[in-house]
């Protein structure tokens, strides 16, 4: 199966990796390293703010160094997020970012980083490469297992005036460290690790099939499926478990390695229209719709698939069925760890005609194995809401 070992491709990580168990009291000396002084901790308001972020700014505290907290992103993080923190670090002449949280903190980090360093507005860098260099230093420690956005260069924000999900991406984005503490992840509650999982393997499946796929990014895809599928129901059901979650972890960040060197295709597309219109839960929407987006897709993507269903425990020897097999392993997953539908969420019929327009404009359309344009994704939309 050497479907793209001619193509060419480049391939860049300028991000350390520090993974391992309690690995989050290494932060004051990687902060020394990287030449920061006072870092801005970028956060949410909520469990990660009051439980977490302790276990981080203890270590801080222990060897005397002064740091400042901005705790206001919120899920589906928004441009005004961006502002504010940007503003704040610039009133508190903070010279570093630590970044400590799922996608939402992450996300927003990168973006506030490029007003940081370089003035203007959000609006300034929406799209790619406007950064115009080297941003303050930051430091990553995700509290999920889910965006992998520790090790990619992009950027997903709300434009709250437009309603709609803009990316800012840079090759300036990759953070300098992912401090990666699986301890870090045990007090997730059950939902949020079923979603945010759920959202890992979106990526590597994705990240796998789509059309801009290359050999390394194929290689870390199939571990993330591999490690995710094995991991997750474990993860959601025995919070405990190191060995689950240590592995949805590293099955994340290979995820994050994968979709950020290749592309992630039409699932995203429709969640991030749906984020942006509901302000949904990205993960969850993204485990509503991976199995009808497969499914949808298969014609165009069977050998892709049938490797995919293989890894996750297919032992179909015709690709065809495999890839079947694929699909029918997802659905039973997100069953399986009780994520909601698409009526749960509350779509609207009405708002499928507006949604599928968002979907098309998404700059991940062309990546999906199966061309999609907005006529192919109202039928796709029809089809999940009245399963």
């Amino acid at each position: 199966m050497n479907k793209n070992v001619t193509v060419p491709f480049s391939f860049e990580m300028p991000t350390k990796i520090e993974y391992g168990r309690g690995s989050v009291a290494r932060l004051p000396e990687i902060l020394k390293e990287l030449g920061v002084k006072k870092p801005l901790f970028i956060t949410g308001s909520g469990s990660t703010r009051k439980v977490l972020l302790p276990k981080a700014t203890v270590h801080l505290d222990n060897a005397g160094m002064e740091y400042a907290i901005f705790d206001k992103v919120e899920a589906n993080p928004k441009d005004y997020n961006v502002e504010e923190a940007a503003k704040f670090a610039i009133e508190n002449k903070t010279d570093g970012i630590v970044a400590l949280g799922g996608g939402s903190p992450i996300d927003a980090a990168k973006a506030a980083s490029a007003i940081i360093s370089y003035g203007g507005s959000l609006k300034d860098y929406y799209g790619r490469w406007k950064v115009k260099g080297p941003v303050q230093p930051f430091v990553v420690i995700p509290t999920t297992a889910g965006s992998g956005s520790e090790v990619t260069f992009s950027s997903v924000i709300t434009d709250t005036s437009e309603q709609f999900k803009k990316t800012v991406k840079s090759q300036y984005f990759g953070p300098k460290v992912a401090l990666l503490d699986p301890d870090l992840l045990v007090s997730l509650p059950a939902g949020t690790t079923a979603a945010t999982g759920i959202d890992a393997l979106t990526h590597a499946i994705e990240a796998y099939s789509c059309t801009v796929s290359e050999p390394i990014s194929d290689a870390c895809a199939l571990y993330a499926i591999e490690l995710i599928s094995e991991n997750i129901r474990e993860a959601v059901f025995n919070p405990s478990n190191m060995d689950a979650r240590s592995g949805m972890l590293i099955g994340s960040t290979l995820a994050g390695i994968a979709f950020s060197h290749s592309d992630v295709a039409s699932v995203h597309c429709m969640a991030e229209a749906m984020g942006s219109l509901y302000d949904a839960a990205h993960g969850v929407c993204n485990a509503i719709l991976l199995p009808y987006v497969m499914e949808y897709s298969m014609d165009y993507a069977v050998e892709q698939y049938a490797r995919i269903g293989r890894v996750m425990g297919s032992t179909a020897s015709d690709d065809r069925q495999a890839a079947k097999d694929a699909v029918e392993i997802v659905k039973q997953m997100v069953k399986d760890i009780k994520l909601p539908t698409l009526k749960d969420i509350g779509i609207k019929p009405e708002d499928i005609d507006r949604l599928s327009q968002m979907s098309e404009e998404n700059g991940s359309t062309p990546s999906n194995p199966r061309p999609m344009t907005k006529k192919e994704y109202v039928e796709l939309f029809n089809i999940a809401i009245n399963d």
